[in-house]
């Protein structure tokens, strides 16, 4: 019978990799973690562990093996600190080269949360900004499992196993898939954000402490090679590389053989995606950007 666990972790990983479990799940399972920003403090405001994106976990998930794929379902995102912060200027190669110079410092800006109203707004804001605030939209801005390879990848980037992908789309109601490269899956969470724009193209979103809810599931002998993910507004992929380019690739890829999966051949699959595809960009930031291709609900 599924059941619902707590972790509080005391140890945290800035890897991805085949670090001892923290906690061990069944599918269908549902665990409740603590999260800590991206600087490491958490909802005390108190540095618990060293940047980048300390993760909790790993989670083992029960009978997990290579060949299978990991579901996350993200059920909530609670934020548990009055206070995140952010960078005062755009990432310098978001923007033309000649345009850097303009730029302002690239100092950490406090903001405010107010978890009554879910808004949240710059503690010291430019004068043209008095009084402005935005709603909270909390995502998770990095997760995944272990990756294949006895590698430990740094939660500064992200790759075919998930990790730093910092897309806006990470948040309650979503579900994805990770393809399991180690037996147990281990999986990890954290760098929660309680807002973010798309890109994350200040290097940012609006970091802070996090308690993050997931049901986790296992779909044997589905061998996909990058996330996947299903919403309310359809089914996606996600590509993770640099160039920007070569994340597009990864990701219509794995919607193509997706597709492939569900009976459409290689003229079909042209017609769906050339004619429906819809593609967000993710995170042009990190070592690795990620871009989501998209096919809309209702398409097939």
């Amino acid at each position: 019978m599924p059941r619902h666990h707590h972790l509080d972790p005391h140890v945290f990983h800035n890897t991805l990799g085949a670090h001892s479990p923290a906690n061990t799940n069944h599918p269908g399972d549902t665990i409740t973690v603590e999260t800590i920003d991206a600087h490491g403090y958490d909802a005390n405001d108190t540095r618990r562990a060293p940047e980048p994106n300390p993760m909790s976990g790993p989670i083992a998930l029960d009978g997990a093996e290579p060949g299978d794929a990991l579901g996350v379902s993200i059920v909530d995102i609670a934020l548990t600190r009055n206070t995140g912060w952010t960078r005062s200027s755009l990432a310098h190669n978001v923007v033309d080269p000649a345009y850097v110079p303009t730029l302002p410092d690239r100092a950490k800006s406090t903001w405010s949360i107010d978890r009554t109203t879910r808004r949240v707004s710059p503690q010291d804001p430019p004068a043209s900004l008095a009084g402005w605030s935005l709603p909270c939209d909390p995502m998770i801005g990095c997760f995944g499992v272990a990756p294949a390879g006895d590698e430990a990848i740094s939660t500064a980037t992200s790759g075919p196993h998930g990790g730093n992908m910092d897309w806006r789309g990470f948040k309650p109601g979503t579900t994805v898939w990770f393809p399991v490269a180690v037996p147990g899956a281990l999986f990890f969470l954290g760098d929660g954000h309680a807002l973010q724009g798309d890109g994350e193209i200040s290097g940012t979103g609006v970091e802070t402490s996090c308690l993050m809810t997931v049901t986790l599931s296992l779909r044997k002998r589905w061998p996909i090679a990058w996330p996947r993910g299903e919403d309310g507004n359809g089914r996606f992929t996600v590509g993770n590389a640099r160039p920007l380019d070569q994340a597009l690739q990864h990701a219509t890829t794995e919607m193509s053989r997706w597709l492939a999966e569900d009976g459409h051949d290689g003229v079909a699959i042209s017609h769906i995606l050339g004619q429906a595809v819809r593609y967000e960009i993710a995170n042009v930031y990190d070592p690795a950007y990620t871009v989501i291709c998209r096919l809309p609900a209702g398409i097939i």
